[in-house]
């Protein structure tokens, strides 16, 4: 089986290096390309080196456009403008894109759909096995209680994290919203503070913690009449997430254009 060869978006941070190393101890895959901002003092850096994995040779380059002409797919855990400009390219060139980036705009999604045209995109706020299951569980458990029990998500992040809720709060707390049959804009409580009377019946709310280097943590609450159900992911490493989301990657070579989620990917979209 010829090896899927991938570029990683951001291979200069946390979650691109930890991309880099789970592709070099993986059988069917290959770093054909690390990106970064062409601004980056990065450029030029070995990805090998980087990674803490020693040269391999692969050079942090500014040019997507040609590290994309040699590559199958990218996996992008970056920055919004980033990513819309990375779905286009990818959408051009007709390459799978894997896409983990969080903080994305209503108009961001927009474009993400447009692209997913011409190209397979797998895009998830979380893209561990663990939290995917969760949001199954966090759906069918909604359905099943009635609106007695308020729904509460708790998500922690480490001290460096830029937006809230996490993309991962979001993704729970729109599994809870498909299980109560309501919009999750229209529903959702995202801040308390001051004198906010009393909690109305039915709303989803959020709760965000920073701190420390917490890879993350999210709960989901669900609170009723004398009993609560918690469920909850702990997140220990970031490899997690480069693991699924290169089991994406894999998933989404054999699909046609589209835009698809790790419920898909896991097939645990009727779950």
């Amino acid at each position: 089986m010829t090896e899927m060869r991938l570029v990683v978006a951001g291979a200069g941070g946390r979650m691109g290096r930890t991309l880099v190393k789970a592709i070099a101890d993986h059988k069917d895959l290959t770093l054909s390309g690390a990106l970064e901002d062409a601004r980056s003092p990065l450029i030029g850096w070995d990805a090998g080196t980087l990674a803490g994995l020693g040269e391999n040779h692969v050079k942090l380059s500014g040019d997507p456009a040609k590290l994309l002409e040699q590559a199958d797919g990218i996996v992008d855990f970056t920055i919004p403008a980033a990513t819309i400009a990375l779905a286009a390219a990818a959408a051009k060139h007709k390459k799978v894109h894997v896409i983990g980036t969080t903080g994305l705009t209503a108009e961001d999604e927009e474009a993400i759909k447009a692209a997913a045209k011409t190209a397979v995109i797998v895009k998830s706020g979380n893209m561990s096995l663990g939290v995917n299951l969760l949001a199954a569980l966090t759906k069918r458990v909604a359905k099943t209680l009635d609106k007695s029990f308020d729904i509460e998500i708790l998500e922690m992040h480490h001290n460096q994290k830029v937006d809230a809720p996490s993309g991962t709060a979001l993704l729970l707390g729109k599994a809870a919203a498909e299980g109560r049959g309501i919009d999750l804009d229209k529903g959702s409580v995202r801040s308390r503070d001051g004198h906010t009377g009393a909690r109305k019946a039915g709303d989803i709310g959020f709760a965000t913690l920073r701190g420390g280097s917490v890879v993350g943590e999210h709960t989901v609450m669900f609170s009723g009449p004398s009993e609560r159900i918690e469920l909850v992911h702990k997140a220990e490493d970031r490899m997690i997430f480069a693991t699924g989301a290169l089991h994406a990657a894999l998933w989404a070579q054999k699909q046609k254009p589209g835009l698809y989620s790790m419920a898909d990917v896991l097939g645990l979209k009727d779950f």
